[in-house]
């Protein structure tokens, strides 16, 4: 079965969000526990756990049959060396923070000690939203996620086939006919992950025309972001289906460096609060206006903690005379503010374009850095200022889901050196989001979310561009595909009906 789909140039999901390398390690990695289709955690690679008393002892015992692509079984050991790189990423901080020992007891049989209780404990170790915990074998989890693995071994579905893998180009992955499911039926991340097809290729197509006159063809069975000019062709092509796959829209935005001029200035960030006409970006985006919608709170638009505080700044059309004034007050005397540009992404890269315009329009040294997505992934990670290959300012999106979790959602942290790329860096936003895991109900946590956007539209390190519902293009023949709210495909329990 062939995919249209972006090929990374990394493959190390401790080390970047990007969606394509969760695809890739949601395939060959396995989790300890899997969400099912309400979100509910499930045990997956764990047979059996327990929780002491005073739930700060939390012990796990691993079930029977996992093994390696290389044919070793999976420890206890490796789960300890996992856990304990995860804790070095934004994903797995929190735990981190009330953890006392991770440690392992016997070959299948590991124990995590914490300091205070965490209710949270096992909905943590099954969060998708960033950074997963994938389970990875000991020697390679041993590395500081600032090295990045360079093997493909996991204990996965599929197998990553070296042999037939295309740098930049193509990846194939092969069934791992040792992988044992689960006995319960599949059911979202949980239940039984079934292959029920040989082989998955991924190959690049970046003209999306060309992925969309392929996918009629029948050359290709999936095409994960169709263009929205073109879906009105693929729903009158009676052997395509145009599904929205995830439930939840994509919410675009764009990540200022709060680290470099201009916008370590709080002035300058949020005089691009004011400058973002939404709704234009969106015409660029996404030009069919039922699939849009503006986004104005930092828990996006469907998540129950969605709110109005603090969004006065949005107007429609947007508001350039404010940020011209904010950029002067902020005394930007024309420093260069490199947008990093994705071409292989089309909705971004639109944006991108726009954005440069609109901050030109403005007196603004706008210049845009163009590459293919894998290198906006490769440059956003870097600190260092313009002139020495840095940035200024990326887009990205994540799926509504998303922003309902703020201790997951690693753009919604504000901690400095040790948060997502911009770096900003609020101790009084971080002494509120660190009150989320203990909050107890609803109506507490949404009063929670209010104290906190205050202060993040205060402080401005994203600006929203607006949200889109974003469908899949598949084959008809191509049936059961598992969607996550988070916009990742997992590759098993799909199949191919053949005419």
């Amino acid at each position: 079965m062939i995919w249209f789909h972006g090929v990374p140039q990394a493959f190390d999901p401790y080390t970047t969000t990007d969606v394509d390398i969760g695809d890739y390690a949601f395939g060959v990695y396995d989790m300890l526990f899997g969400l099912n289709s309400k979100l509910v955690p499930q045990p997956q690679m764990i047979g059996d756990w327990s929780a002491s008393g005073d739930e700060r002892t939390y012990t796990f015992k691993l079930r029977n049959g996992l093994i390696w692509h290389d044919n070793t079984p999976v420890r206890a050991a490796d789960c300890v060396a996992s856990i304990r790189r995860w804790f070095q990423t934004p994903g797995g901080r929190l735990v981190d923070q009330r953890v006392q020992d991770v440690s392992q007891k016997d070959d299948k049989t590991f124990i995590i000690t914490l300091k205070e209780p965490l209710g949270l404990l096992i909905d943590q170790l099954a969060q998708v939203t960033a950074y997963p915990l994938f389970i990875m074998r000991e020697q390679d989890a041993k590395r500081p996620p600032s090295e990045p693995v360079t093997t493909h071994i996991g204990s996965g579905p599929f197998k990553f086939n070296e042999e037939l893998f295309v740098p930049g180009a193509s990846i194939t992955f092969d069934k791992f006919e040792e992988y044992v499911p689960r006995d319960e039926a599949p059911d979202g991340l949980a239940g039984g992950k079934i292959t029920r097809v040989r082989r998955v290729i991924w190959n690049d197509l970046p003209d999306q025309q060309t992925a969309v006159a392929a996918l009629q063809a029948g050359e290709v069975d999936f095409l994960g972001a169709p263009p929205a000019d073109l879906y009105s062709l693929i729903e009158s092509d009676p052997n395509l289906v145009l599904e929205d796959l995830f439930k939840s829209g994509y919410d675009y935005f764009l990540r200022m460096n709060c680290l470099q001029k201009p916008f370590d200035n709080v002035k300058a960030r949020q005089a691009m609060l004011h400058l973002i006409n939404q709704e234009a970006f969106l015409r660029v985006i996404n030009p069919s206006p039922q699939y849009s919608r503006p986004v104005k709170s930092l828990f996006g638009t469907g998540t129950p903690y969605t709110n109005d505080v603090n969004t006065e700044w949005y107007k429609e059309g947007g508001d350039p005379d404010t940020a011209r004034r904010l950029f002067e007050e902020a005394g930007y005397t024309g420093e260069k503010v490199v947008i990093l540009d994705p071409t292989d992404w089309g909705e971004a890269h639109n944006a991108s374009l726009l954005l440069a315009s609109e901050l030109r329009k403005l007196g603004v040294n706008a210049e845009l850095a163009s590459s293919d997505w894998a290198g906006v992934v490769a440059r956003r990670a870097k600190t260092v200022s313009v002139d020495q290959g840095g940035w200024s300012i990326f887009i990205s999106s994540a799926t509504d889901f998303q922003f309902g979790d703020p201790t997951t959602a690693a753009w919604m942290a504000m901690n400095g050196e040790a948060s997502w790329f911009g770096w900003p860096d609020s101790a009084e936003y971080e002494a509120l989001r660190a009150k989320w895991p203990d909050v107890e109900t609803l109506e507490e946590r949404q009063a929670l979310a209010r104290e906190m956007q205050q202060v993040w539209w205060n402080y401005a390190s994203l600006v929203s561009l607006g949200q889109v519902v974003s469908p899949v293009a598949h084959r008809k023949g191509l049936t059961d595909l598992v969607g996550l709210k988070t916009g990742n495909v997992p590759m098993w329990n799909m199949q191919k009906v053949t005419a």
